[in-house]
């Protein structure tokens, strides 16, 4: 119930906000100024279809009395297309106010214009109605030209870059998959030296034996070379297939071992298999440590020799149990498992560090908090980089770029200020939040020879802000031109302002311009979070956008 409450209360506070802002600034014209009687003509009384007549109300009063003229689709059926401007004449301690309209009707006939009531102070007067007779223009069609409604004209849209970015991105991730492809996932063909690793040990003691012949060693008399190359095969062999140490054992200890197997009826080797081993080992031995130099002749026959006892030793080893077989499948699973588990964190910590470069390097260009915002997202960045609209808003008509369209708001004016202010607001946001912007349009009616300042507004302005919970408000004020040339005020600064969470502050900067051109005031209002560089940079290409036209009244 409270958290309801608690959202409740801040919509309350936006819509409150928004209408305090409006009244605030429409009172702020009623109170600075206060009004000064009746007669009514029209300049014909026949027109053609389509041709305009003025119609004019004079009044004369003293300058105390508020008077109040009919607005809107008063006349009819006659269409007002135009309400003309009040003119005001002084003459000694009263004053005549003129106001004029432009009335037209699009179909022939006679029509009278209704009696049209205007405010006077504490009174009200009713003028007389009119007649108007509207007559129908001859065409000649075989004179005049007809032609087809012309076609309806597409617009073409501005497009965005992002294609272009995607396509880039895409394109680096490729040339990164394809790099961790061909250096890691890719089946690289086997070299000679792995092609031998995965042959059976017997295959390979005799490929090693064949390349053993294919050596230069006995040519060169290379005796302690070639036994150390020849006991190695056969070792490599025996430590495979029959004894798990046979590599580093000595010889004594390899020999006992192997008889001590013989023994133990775990290998049916030979007698002379065994004596025939020894026998090749210790000259090895001794052509290795004593510098024995057997002749070339018993090198041969020892590695024949050699070669005959690997068969031998491959025909007494027993076949392999089904478990045996099965441990060796498990073990060349867990292998491969291993080279996969191997590629994937190789090509994980591959992409980390691509990543930490990426981000190092363009933080080092760009800046780290905008790489940051970028990845992780920020709202006023979003509104920045995205598609920009112009468009102009009231009337006369205020040019602006913004990052979003304005949307149009109903403006509360109180019931006894309609009569003489007109308000057109458009905008964004609310001073709850991070960023907003407002652009508003009043135009004061009978404001005669009146003239209100761009101070006072700029004053009530900075109260009625204050008033919406806005503390420690810092203020400058300062002339300010649009790029087309218009002048006015600029209000700007700084404060604590309210959020939507109750009770918290934020610190936040607004800017607030105000122009205006006889009775007609408009006003732009931004406000932003301080030290969003992002908002900075909206306000600054929102500012440098705007353009004003005179009143084309």
């Amino acid at each position: 119930m409270n958290k309801r409450t608690s959202v409740f209360g801040s919509l309350f506070s936006v819509i409150r906000l928004r209408s305090s802002l409006i009244l605030s600034f429409v009172f702020c014209l009623w109170s600075l100024f206060s009004f000064a009687q009746v007669t009514s003509s029209i300049d014909s009384t026949t027109i053609k279809i389509g041709e305009q007549i003025t119609y004019k109300i004079q009044v004369e009063t003293d300058s105390i009395n508020l008077v109040v003229f009919p607005e809107g689709q008063t006349f009819t059926p006659l269409e007002m297309i135009e309400s003309y401007a009040i003119d005001t004449i002084k003459n000694k301690d009263k004053f005549s106010l003129i106001k004029k309209y432009g009335l037209t009707q699009f179909d022939s006939g006679a029509y009278t214009i209704p009696r049209q009531k205007i405010i006077v102070g504490d009174n009200t007067f009713f003028t007389d109605s009119l007649k108007v007779v509207v007559n129908t223009i001859e065409v000649d069609t075989t004179k005049q030209g007809l032609y087809d409604i012309k076609p309806i004209i597409e617009v073409k849209k501005t497009g965005s870059n992002w294609w272009k970015y995607l396509i880039i991105t895409l394109l680096i991730l490729g040339c990164i998959a394809a790099l961790l492809w061909w250096f890691i996932w890719r089946q690289k063909p086997l070299s000679e030296e792995e092609k031998i690793a995965l042959l059976p040990p017997y295959d390979r003691a005799k490929l090693a034996l064949k390349k053993l012949d294919e050596s230069h060693y006995l040519k060169h008399e290379q005796l302690k070379d070639y036994y150390s190359e020849l006991t190695l095969i056969i070792r490599k062999y025996l430590d495979e297939k029959v004894y798990d140490h046979a590599l580093e054992s000595t010889t004594d200890e390899l020999v006992n071992k192997l008889r001590l197997l013989k023994d133990g009826n775990q290998i049916d080797l030979s007698t002379d298999t065994i004596k025939n081993l020894e026998s090749i080992l210790r000259r090895a031995d001794l052509v290795k440590f004593a510098k024995s130099a057997p002749d070339v002749a018993l090198a041969e026959l020892d590695r024949k020799t050699i070669d005959a006892e690997i068969d031998h030793v491959k025909e007494v080893l027993p076949e392999p149990t089904e478990e045996e077989k099965l441990l060796d499948e498990q073990y060349r699973k867990e292998q491969e498992l291993k080279k996969q588990r191997k590629k994937v964190w190789l090509t994980v910590g591959i992409s980390i560090f691509l990543l930490l470069i990426t981000i190092t390097g363009f933080s080092i260009k760009y800046g780290f908090n905008y790489v940051k915002d970028t990845i992780i997202g920020h709202e006023s960045k979003a509104l920045l980089e995205g598609e920009w609209i112009t468009s102009q808003y009231g009337v006369p008509p205020i040019t602006i770029s913004t990052p979003i369209v304005l949307k149009r708001m109903p403006a509360p004016i109180p019931e006894e200020a309609k009569q003489q202010v007109d308000m057109t607001m458009f905008g964004y946001g609310s001073l709850l939040e991070g960023f907003h912007v407002y652009v508003i349009t009043t135009k004061v009616k009978n404001l005669g020879e009146n003239k209100i300042e761009l101070e006072q507004i700029a004053e009530q302005s900075i109260k009625m802000i204050e008033q919406q919970g806005v503390e420690n408000m810092l203020v400058k004020n300062e002339k300010f031109a649009t790029p087309n040339g218009a002048e006015g005020l600029k209000v700007h600064g700084s404060g604590d302002f309210p959020t939507l969470i109750e009770g918290k502050k934020q610190k936040g900067e607004y800017t607030i311009l105000l122009f205006n051109s006889g009775n007609i005031f408009q006003q732009i209002v931004i406000t932003t979070e301080e030290d969003d560089v992002y908002a900075d940079k909206i306000e600054e290409r929102i500012l440098n956008s705007i353009e004003l036209k005179a009143d084309e009244e």
